[in-house]
């Protein structure tokens, strides 16, 4: 990543270049990366490609002014946490679902290593999940505006993740590859029995609370207040991704149910 891409990168996000790859820098990247990029699901339903390859990744989220899932917006992070100097890598994971352990390679997380700081457990990816990274420290309580989060050990030497005692994924300690993840962002692409291609979503952290579009029902909440409406026309729809989301598009995403545009 050249320098004028950095720094758009880091003006997209509304934070300036850090002194030193250090904790408190990774703190602050991933807290504004959550609020100004947004967890979306919006390309499966444009049958717009999912392209898993760094470039293609940053000029979405910086240039395109975009979101994404998963492996689209750890991806990119992992491109710019690398250009301002810290060691990164990425993780596979499974996701914890009420049928118990997604597929392999179901979540893409992210190893940071910040020097004498240590190694931390980073995500951007998650939705609704830690506000900042995560020590890379075993059965410790950890508290965060997102939930008290605790990293253990599996038998197998995984890391399973949970927040508020309800396990949220586990991860496998070895390194991997952008092009491990395709087979699985293919399918998460294309499958009818896949979250993404039943559900359409748009999801922000906020600096009181979060903002969500799910369809056409939009859902704000600040604190324990949580205030719901339906959208009604397109007009509408499209100007709640601009004003609430910056994202710009031309029409509205059909809604889940219609079968997903496959990528070429």
């Amino acid at each position: 990543m050249d320098g004028p891409l950095l720094d758009s990168y880091l003006e997209r996000i509304g934070t300036a270049r850090p002194a030193r790859p250090d904790a408190a820098a990774l703190r602050e990247l991933q807290l504004r990366h959550l609020l100004a990029v947004p967890f979306e699901n919006l390309s499966i339903h444009l049958g717009e490609p999912i392209v898993l390859d760094r470039g293609a990744l940053v000029d979405k989220v910086v240039r395109r002014r975009r979101g994404g899932f998963c492996y689209e917006l750890n991806g990119a992070f992992a491109a710019l946490l690398s250009a301002l100097g810290f060691g990164v890598t990425l993780l596979a994971a499974r996701v914890f679902g009420p049928d118990g352990l997604g597929p392999p390679f179901d979540h893409l997380a992210l190893r940071v290593d910040a020097g004498d700081a240590g190694s931390w457990l980073a995500d951007v990816g998650f939705g609704r999940h830690s506000h900042h990274p995560l020590r890379l420290e075993l059965d410790a309580e950890q508290a965060d505006p997102g939930g008290t989060f605790r990293i253990t050990a599996t038998a197998d030497g995984d890391l399973d993740v949970s927040r508020d005692g309800e396990p949220q994924y586990r991860a496998e300690p070895r390194a991997r590859q952008l092009g491990d993840f395709e087979a699985t962002c293919w399918w998460h692409q294309t499958s009818p029995r896949s979250h993404f291609t039943r559900s359409l979503v748009c999801s922000m952290l906020t600096e009181t609370g979060r903002v969500t579009l799910s369809d056409r029902t939009l859902v704000e909440t600040t604190g324990d207040r949580r205030r719901e409406r339906t959208l009604t026309g397109d007009a509408e729809v499209l100007d709640a991704y601009r004003s609430r989301f910056g994202i710009v598009l031309d029409r509205v995403p059909p809604p889940p149910g219609t079968p997903p545009a496959r990528p070429a």
